[in-house]
């Protein structure tokens, strides 16, 4: 299989991390234009946490950057190690669903028993993924 295969769901991430952060941006500016807030009152994170109170897709834009590392992590080892299969393949897919699933959640409506279901789907598989790769490291 080909290994290059396994960068399109690193890609995938990126591209909802852009996509979480262009909306987080518009919101933010919706929200600062209609209250008229300056943007040097929010100069540090305890002023933006008075001030901000659309604060979900910033919220979602930070959890990009938590578990998903060990994600990306995993990717690579699947690709240094030669362990580029369909199941590693379907796993790394999978995991980009749930994170997609959680951001659109966290984005609009920020049901937290949606939210959770999403992320724990989402940890599980990654879970499983690690599972995968560290039985191909000890064969």
């Amino acid at each position: 299989m080909d290994v290059r295969l396994i960068w399109w769901p690193a890609v995938a991430m990126v591209a909802l991390t852009c996509i979480v952060a262009v909306y987080m941006f518009r919101r933010r500016v919706a929200q600062m234009k209609s209250e008229r807030i300056h943007p040097q009152s929010l100069a540090t994170s305890r002023a933006m946490l008075e001030k901000m109170t659309d604060s979900g897709p910033a919220d979602n834009f930070r959890n990009l950057f938590e578990v998903p590392v060990l994600f990306y992590l995993g990717l690579v080892v699947a690709a240094q190690t030669g362990q580029v299969n369909a199941l590693t393949l379907s796993l790394a897919w999978l995991f980009v669903a749930t994170r997609i699933a959680h951001s659109y959640v966290h984005c609009t409506s920020n049901r937290v028993r949606y939210r959770f279901k999403a992320f724990v789907a989402g940890f599980f598989v990654l879970i499983g993924f690690w599972a995968v790769l560290v039985v191909g490291l000890l064969k």
